[in-house]
């Protein structure tokens, strides 16, 4: 009889057990799911029946909620100069879900493309962008980026360039442009001068600039040119404004010079008097577009930071686009004391907005492998949480 009641506790006990078991792998994988959910990205743009690429990303956050996000879709082939169709959806939910694509410009036989958004504070969007490296535009949205206005070709301002730099190609931004606390309208642009013209006109040599509005839009004009290419500096090209504290303009330039880092240059109005470049150590650059944004003052108890994020791969043979990382200033740029992986796989161009509570939105070129350009374009949430210094 003693024999059978131990018996019987034993079995209970294992059952308890198995029961205990079961409560933590459940909790353990509810935990698990709800890790995923947090990193979970969502896929904006990808290749499908009508775009075989999907790619140079622009992203900003309206004065009205929503995320509007912006692409090239390269038809029949990922070429720089495929025929091409200037797409953008739209989000009111937090980049959960998508509106249908809107087309806002299309061409065949070449390129339209380099979205460049600008939101303004009266709640307009500015798009800039070019049609066959050739010419430049101009619409903009008045509802939010539920429809766009007519195109106005505003190549003129790119021509006012001539006299100085005798361009071949043209193009703005990629990624977001700004609005300066002075109401003035701001994008980098850049330009190419190669006698080499056939069958394509050459990307380089290049050199960067600004063309800006200081009528919401209604004209546009030339800056200065920042930087042309040199021995220090090799083709300067596509780059991105932010406006730091103080008003003044910082300028970050990719460029595939030898020191493989990102290059720098500052003006106290972003169309001139710019500073000589200067090449950050800390950051990274495999020759690729970056995004870089303000965050405000509210997201950090140390102050307002700069947000940097591109593909860094440093540590990877033969430093392929991959390994997108986000790094943090605290000193408008100096130095940089934050950072952490986005996407540790294939990844591209890239850009960022914040929304008012501060959470940050990554959206960017997705592959299988490194630059096989048949690109998907993710967007990625990123909470007040996720830039906590370790």
């Amino acid at each position: 009889m003693a024999a059978t009641e131990k018996r019987t506790r034993t079995f209970k006990r294992l059952l308890i057990w198995e029961a205990l078991v079961g409560v933590l792998l459940i909790l353990s994988g509810c935990s698990a799911r709800l890790q995923s959910a947090r990193e979970q990205a969502t896929i904006v743009f990808a290749p499908d029946a009508v775009y075989r690429s999907t790619r140079i990303p622009a992203l900003v956050y309206t004065k009205r909620g929503s995320l509007l996000a912006f692409c090239e879709g390269r038809i029949g082939t990922a070429s720089d100069w495929a025929d091409m169709n200037l797409i953008m959806r739209r989000s009111t939910d937090g980049g959960r879900s998508w509106t249908p694509i809107v087309i806002i410009d299309s061409m065949k036989g070449g390129p339209v493309g380099n979205p460049t958004p600008i939101v303004d504070a009266n709640g307009t969007i500015h798009l800039l962008y070019q049609r066959d490296y050739a010419e430049g535009f101009y619409t903009f949205s008045e509802d939010d980026g539920r429809t766009w206005a007519r195109p106005v070709n505003i190549t003129a301002t790119y021509n006012a360039f001539r006299p100085e730099y005798n361009w071949k190609v043209l193009a703005p931004g990629p990624g977001h442009g700004i609005q300066l606390k002075s109401g003035r309208l701001l994008s980098a642009v850049w330009l190419a001068n190669s006698s080499k013209i056939k069958p394509r006109r050459s990307h380089s040599p290049s050199c960067v600039a600004t063309i800006y509005s200081d009528d919401h839009g209604k004209t546009w004009k030339r800056g200065a040119i920042i930087a042309d290419s040199s021995a220090a500096v090799a083709n300067p090209n596509e780059s991105m404004p932010v406006q730091l504290a103080d008003g003044s303009v910082l300028m970050s330039i990719r460029s595939p010079s030898k020191q493989l880092r990102r290059a720098f240059s500052t003006s106290p109005a972003g169309i001139g008097d710019w500073t000589r470049l200067r090449f950050a150590d800390a950051l990274f650059d495999p020759t690729c577009m970056a995004s870089i944004i303000v965050l405000s003052k509210r997201k950090f108890s140390s102050g307002g930071a700069l947000l940097f994020v591109n593909p860094d791969s440093r540590n990877i043979e033969k430093h392929p686009r991959s390994n997108l990382s986000a790094k943090l200033s605290f000193d408008n740029g100096e130095t940089w004391s934050f950072n952490k992986v986005i996407d540790a796989g294939p990844s591209g161009y890239s850009d960022l907005a914040v929304d008012e509570k501060g959470t940050v939105y990554c959206l960017y070129e997705s592959a299988a492998k490194d630059r096989d350009f048949n690109y998907r374009l993710v967007l990625k949430k990123m909470p007040a949480g996720w830039f906590q210094q370790k």
